[in-house]
């Protein structure tokens, strides 16, 4: 099967609120994804394969140099495929071409390998504050 990846890709708000419970294993919600993204977002990059949404990736940004990678999500059934990695190579080059100097993620600690060592992010000080 084809994977397909598309920068600002159509999707609809059901398939995307459906992957995003699947991934990050919560109830299925009501966002308004388009909406969402339309006021926030550089872009994203969608992945299909045969028509459905396997793969997902918000690319934010501060509307100069700094972007920022939100949401990175793969259906299960796509998991260990490259998906991911190719989401995020697809962000990281939309994010160059868009001028952005600096790529940003944040990451839960058992995600430190795909970024790290699949990605080619690199470490560095960060400081967060829970609101």
């Amino acid at each position: 099967m084809t994977i397909t990846y598309e920068w600002r890709g159509d999707f609809d708000n059901a398939s995307l609120n459906a992957l995003h419970a699947e991934g990050f294993g919560h109830p299925v919600a009501g966002t308004d994804w388009r909406a969402q993204l339309e006021r926030h977002s550089l872009g994203w990059v969608c992945a299909r394969e045969d028509g459905g949404l396997i793969g997902f990736v918000n690319v934010v940004w501060d509307g100069g140099a700094h972007a920022f990678l939100l949401d990175t999500v793969v259906a299960g059934h796509g998991r260990g495929r490259g998906v991911g990695v190719a989401l995020v190579a697809k962000g990281a080059e939309e994010a160059r071409a868009a001028r952005c100097e600096w790529l940003h993620v944040d990451f839960e600690a058992h995600l430190r390998p795909f970024y790290f060592d699949a990605c080619g992010f690199e470490e560095t000080a960060a400081g967060l504050i829970a609101l």
